[in-house]
């Protein structure tokens, strides 16, 4: 199988130039996708081009990441409707150093014939003079022409219209293509289906300029079945940086998948094949309650992105909702896991001499209505102190109990959680 049929049979192709599937059988070639520098981590979103380029590397293609340290500093407006804040360089330099680090987990950087590049376009976009660009590169598009990209379009059409700086995008764009054809030999350039017009007056601007043939390949906008954004959550973005979105929070978005969804995410963002995918669409279709396709793909993106340590600690703490040992996590990962409990501050000082019963947390966490109430949910043996059921009435808790210094977590029931968070001296 090679590149063109992998990425087919996983839905990965929203539109092709005429000639991709022919020189993707017969060349192995040098393909390029850019990467937006205004934050300083890559997102979820980014997932499916990431996986494009890891793909076409394993099939023995060249690619190319360019990071848009120039273009990043003007705004590109497609899919957006109003103007995005620009960056100053020193910003956009230092979001570049994150995202460097997480296009690492899955490109190969090295010597090889088709070791990965890793390309900022600020080397050309922000040296050229402005007449040479004006004279060489804008002489080659019409407004008009302009004005019918979508994008364009579709800004024209908003009632603050669109800037001629980010009007100028697409010109950047198309140059970049050209210069990374002429240095590096580029001649496939994929993205977002939003990005085909930017793409393809790059491919026009080669034709008239170098006389020569150069594709583009872009990919479906990712959605999910509820009509919500991809990548986006009540809590907000979810990030591939650890330190803005725990493993354990990135595991439970994709463990959290709609049945919908969870086969074309398989498709998109593992590396399982088609058969294995097949048979957890199987497992969808008759044993939905079981959620393994949902599983299997929380524990493989989380993997690629987190390790095996990363995916180690989500999963412990995962556990903990289920009853698992909570000893394994720090304050901080308990802190993760119930951020979204019911959560009570008491005084640190409650814990000295002593200590605090039991019976008296139930009804600091208002998990009892009174002191008798409290003995008997004890009684009936449904009441747990960081996972350990409450023996009886009598248990007193003091500070070597406490996690971290920090946390008792009281659970009635299966699921009723209350995070006591101890502060002060």
């Amino acid at each position: 199988m090679n590149i063109f049929e992998e990425v087919t049979w996983r839905g990965m192709i929203h539109s092709a130039t005429e000639g991709v599937e022919a020189l993707l059988r017969t060349s192995e070639v040098t393909a390029c996708i850019g990467f937006d520098p205004s934050p300083s981590s890559l997102h979820v979103g980014s997932l499916l081009p990431l996986m494009a380029l890891a793909r076409f590397q394993r099939h023995g293609h060249r690619p190319m990441a360019v990071v848009g340290g120039g273009t990043g500093l003007i705004g590109d407006p497609s899919g957006k409707t109003t103007e995005r804040s620009l960056l100053g360089k020193d910003q956009v330099e230092e979001n570049l150093i994150g995202i460097r680090q997480q296009l690492g987990l899955f490109l190969e950087f090295g010597k090889a014939s088709n070791s990965a590049l890793l390309i900022n376009n600020a080397e050309w976009l922000t040296t050229i003079p402005l007449t040479d660009f004006l004279r060489d590169v804008g002489k080659y598009f019409t407004v008009n022409m302009m004005l019918g990209k979508e994008s364009v379009r579709r800004r024209l059409e908003q009632q603050d219209g669109i800037s001629f700086t980010e009007f100028s995008y697409l010109l950047l764009q198309a140059y970049d293509f050209l210069v990374l054809y002429d240095r590096y030999g580029c001649t496939l350039q994929m993205g977002g289906s939003d990005q085909w017009g930017n793409i393809t007056a790059g491919c026009d601007l080669i034709r008239r300029v170098r006389g020569a043939s150069t594709h583009a390949l872009v990919f479906p906008l990712v959605t999910n079945s509820s009509g919500t954004k991809f990548g986006k959550t009540e809590a907000g973005t979810i990030w591939l940086d650890p330190k803005r979105t725990s493993p354990y929070r990135f595991f439970q978005f994709w463990h959290n998948t709609d049945d919908r969804d969870v086969i074309q995410y398989l498709s998109f963002f593992t590396w399982l094949d088609e058969k294995e995918i097949g048979r957890l669409k199987e497992s969808v279709n008759h044993q939905p309650e079981q959620r393994e396709a949902q599983r299997v793909l929380a524990s493989a993106v989380t993997r690629i992105v987190h390790g095996n340590s990363g995916l180690e600690k989500a999963e412990a703490a995962s556990r903990v909702l289920f009853g698992g040992d909570m000893s394994e996590l720090s304050s901080a990962e308990i802190f993760d896991v119930f951020a979204d409990v019911p959560s009570t501050d008491v005084l640190k000082r409650s814990l000295r001499a002593d200590g605090i019963g039991i019976v008296d947390l139930l009804i600091t966490c208002s998990l009892a209505d009174s002191k008798s109430d409290a003995i008997r949910s004890i009684g009936s043996g449904g009441v747990y102190v960081n996972n350990i059921r409450g023996a009886n009435e009598r248990m007193v808790f003091r500070e070597p109990d406490v996690i971290e210094g920090e946390f008792l977590i009281v659970r009635k029931g299966r699921r009723q959680y209350h995070l006591v968070h101890f502060i002060g001296d």
